[in-house]
């Protein structure tokens, strides 16, 4: 049985109706740019994340930038990040004028720790960026004890829940992706800011916007950068569905564990108090090439996504030429991807452990 890394039609199929009826409407209406769909996809994100506001916004990168802009991240600061990430999530920081540093992760969960921000902390650090890193979440609460902001990037996490609440309304501000394979997806690029802070989303808004709020007068350097109306309207068409396809994710994970994964690799551990809406299932091991080749002999889906860690990448050499980070140099060796979504079967499971057993022995 040939298993895909990602299966992102039959979740939706169901409301493809809805979908294509939602597309037609928008194009009746031929209001495209920041009109009622995105201000009401604004207000459902915001309530389902438990946060006072929303702002959409292009994509997940640019909501980086202009969250740590409206944050009061600037030249001369210096904001805390994981290595073993997307790189988007330190491309954000010299585009604010500040400088990233690099910090490590827990071998377990993936994501940054209170100890690991703390080992960074410098009298410059402005801000952190926690990522909850292939939907499992990071201790923001712990880290943010250490007297310094934090800034969720939650683009994989869209979903989760955690002790005390979502992602999106644990940190200062928090920023998503809907980039298509996301756990809550558009159907192209788009992105949004969720937070608690009146000041801070009424600044990320103008920022979105030229740096206005009036289309008139022009206060700051900002971006045009903005969720259209297409993009919220499919989005709010799947909004209501994501808790189900998030337990299907869970429920994924633990068919892995039933099936005896855990007797072969080393799982993907959730952070206390947490119920992770799986985006990745990423698996370690030390012969995790070898297994990407087998597992793709046999119509196994997989994938390394983070080989090469941010820290490492040429663009970020500035940044991190001292730089040790030795549980992110020994995930990014080890990791592996493996099969996941919401509809993922007991049987793929079974499937896909059955490969991996074939190919490790």
């Amino acid at each position: 049985m040939a298993v895909p890394l990602f299966d992102t039609t039959t979740a939706l199929e169901p409301v493809r109706a809805q979908i294509d009826a939602a597309i037609a409407a928008v194009v009746a209406d031929r209001r495209f740019i920041l009109g009622p769909e995105v201000a009401a996809f604004e207000q459902e994100f915001a309530a389902y994340c438990g946060a006072r506001h929303a702002v959409g916004v292009a994509n997940g990168t640019d909501a980086l930038t202009i969250a740590l802009r409206a944050m009061g991240v600037g030249p001369g600061d210096e904001v805390i990040v994981p290595s073993f990430t997307f790189y988007a999530t330190a491309e954000a920081v010299p585009a604010t004028g500040a400088r990233p540093v690099f910090c490590d992760v827990d071998p377990q969960t993936y994501c940054v720790s209170a100890q690991t921000v703390a080992a960074a902390l410098t009298p410059a650090t402005k801000a952190v960026v926690a990522v909850h890193l292939f939907g499992n979440l990071a201790p923001v609460g712990e880290i943010e004890a250490l007297g310094v902001p934090v800034l969720e990037d939650a683009a994989q996490a869209a979903g989760t829940r955690g002790a005390d609440g979502r992602p999106g309304a644990l940190g200062r501000a928090a920023t998503w992706s809907f980039f298509p394979s996301k756990n809550l997806a558009c159907f192209g690029d788009g992105g949004a800011i969720t937070t608690d802070d009146d000041a801070l989303a009424a600044f990320a808004r103008m920022l979105r916007f030229h740096g206005s709020h009036d289309k008139v007068t022009y206060e700051h350097i900002g971006y045009n950068s903005r969720l259209d109306e297409l993009q919220a309207a499919i989005l709010r068409v799947q909004l209501p569905h994501l808790d189900a396809w998030a337990d299907g994710r869970r429920t994924a994970a633990r068919d892995y564990e039933q099936a005896g994964l855990g007797e072969l690799v080393g799982l993907p551990l959730a952070a206390p108090g947490s119920a992770p809406a799986w985006h990745l299932y990423v698996v370690r091991c030390e012969r995790a090439d070898e297994l990407a080749g087998g597992l793709a002999e046999q119509g196994i889906g997989s994938k390394a996504y983070y080989r090469t860690p941010v820290h490492r990448q040429p663009a970020m050499r500035p940044f991190a030429a001292r730089v040790e980070l030795p549980a992110t140099d020994e995930l990014a060796r080890t990791h592996l991807a493996l099969p996941i979504s919401p509809v993922l079967s007991a049987e793929q499971a079974r499937e896909v452990v059955a490969a991996v057993r074939a190919v490790l022995g």
